[in-house]
């Protein structure tokens, strides 16, 4: 078999470089091996690689064929000793993450960004739903990592770890056909007006706080859920964070209460099951994670 790893690298970088002397400098080589390996492997192919007649080697119509499919297999062998690294640093092949559908996810992308630059070849898969949905799959080994609120109840199951703070706010459309028009109302009005909810589909709420009206609308997809309450059909206690630009543009409308203050301050967490050991990928997200609340002040 003329090729291998070696002998490609070689072929390749006199075709980039365009001299054997160029090549030679590239590769920590004097231009008489250079020469002399090129020589041998056509020697073996049975073929010219490079014309000679001038003062650069000049690739033949067979070299340029056969560039593309030496460009992939080089690729391929940087991928596997890549990953190979990877595996020897205890960095697991997949690392999946569930987000709560109502947390802002930016700080996470921000973490698997620097991952993905950290391990190329960590095959990460995001999964997103109501919270009642996630946490399960975290119990169940489906996923390593849940980025959620904090609920009302510390469970003795799951490792936590506070990444920052979200206000759940009670909004309406500017065009809601009774909320909208008043400039406050008592929080107790909301009781009796129905409210757009964002729960599971399949589990019952566990953490009540959020949901107050007698008359609820149920999805568990804050973007529907955004939808509606942005076509007046209902209230939403929403994530500030994440309806910023609608308020700005005067979409929806942040409620004033005449008796007390607007907004749910929860806590949010990047959740792991206890006593689970996690490898590199997940170890080094919440790390990420964690030092981002740092260096915001949360």
């Amino acid at each position: 078999m003329p090729f291998n790893s070696d002998n490609l690298q070689l072929f390749l970088t006199v075709l980039e470089k365009g001299s054997f002397s160029a090549a030679a400098r590239a590769l920590y080589r004097v231009p008489s091996a250079v020469s002399m390996a090129v020589s041998n492997l056509e020697a073996e192919l049975g073929f010219a690689l490079f014309e000679r007649s001038g003062r650069a080697p000049v690739p033949t119509e067979r070299a340029l064929a056969l560039a593309p499919y030496a460009r992939e297999i080089t690729d391929k062998i940087h991928q596997l000793n890549v990953f190979t690294r990877e595996l020897t640093q205890d960095v697991e092949s997949t690392l999946a993450v569930g987000v709560a559908t109502c947390v802002n996810p930016q700080d996470l992308f921000s973490a698997l960004q620097i991952l993905n630059q950290r391990y190329p070849l960590l095959k990460t898969e995001i999964l997103s739903g109501s919270q009642d949905d996630i946490l399960p799959l975290l119990h169940q080994g489906r996923i390593q990592l849940a980025l959620v609120f904090g609920g009302l109840y510390v469970d003795p199951r799951e490792q936590f770890h506070c990444i920052g703070h979200e206000a759940l706010v009670a909004t309406i459309s500017a065009t809601h056909p009774s909320l909208s028009q008043q400039q406050s109302v008592y929080i107790e009005d909301l009781v009796q007006a129905k409210q757009i909810v964002i729960a599971s589909l399949h589990h019952s709420l566990t953490d009540v706080r959020s949901q107050m009206a007698t008359k609820t609308w149920q999805t568990d997809n804050f973007s529907v859920a955004l939808g509606l309450v942005k076509a007046g059909i209902g209230w939403g206690n929403l994530p500030e964070s994440m309806i910023r630009a609608e308020v700005a543009s005067g979409t929806l409308k942040v409620l004033s209460f005449r008796n007390t203050r607007n907004g749910l301050v929860l806590p949010v967490h990047i959740v792991s099951r206890k006593g689970d050991v996690l490898k590199r990928g997940a170890q080094e997200c919440i790390g990420l994670l964690t030092e981002s609340r740092v260096s915001a002040g949360n």
